[in-house]
């Protein structure tokens, strides 16, 4: 949640997948907590949650590119480099990740 940088949020993200799978992982061991009601709901607010990350995620990627764009046509480009206005990197979490996050995530029981 301190993360900063675009690479300081790139590496939390991927902490807290990691953190989901063994949450999934433990689950599977315990079948009572599996039915319970509460724990359902919690597992459909993570589900919720991903997918709304997911669309945070695209809605950045997308703005980003707008920036760039914007700021390499004249006569935006003068006054990007007066004010020293640099590309910004994208969010990218590598090409596995990304496929695995395309898609909805599966809860399972």
């Amino acid at each position: 949640m301190n993360a900063q940088s675009i690479d300081e949020k790139i590496v939390a993200e991927g902490a807290l997948n990691t953190a989901l799978a063994g949450l999934k992982v433990t689950v599977e061991r315990y079948p009572d907590l599996k039915a319970n009601t509460n724990f359902m709901h919690l597992q459909e607010e993570i589900s919720d949650i991903e997918n709304k990350l997911a669309a945070v995620r695209r809605y950045f990627n997308s703005a980003t590119k707008e920036f760039n764009t914007a700021i390499g046509m004249f006569p935006a480009n003068i006054i990007a480099g007066m004010f020293s206005f640099r590309k910004e990197m994208m969010f990218d979490l590598g090409t596995t990740e990304r496929q695995s996050l395309q898609q909805a995530p599966t809860i399972s029981f």
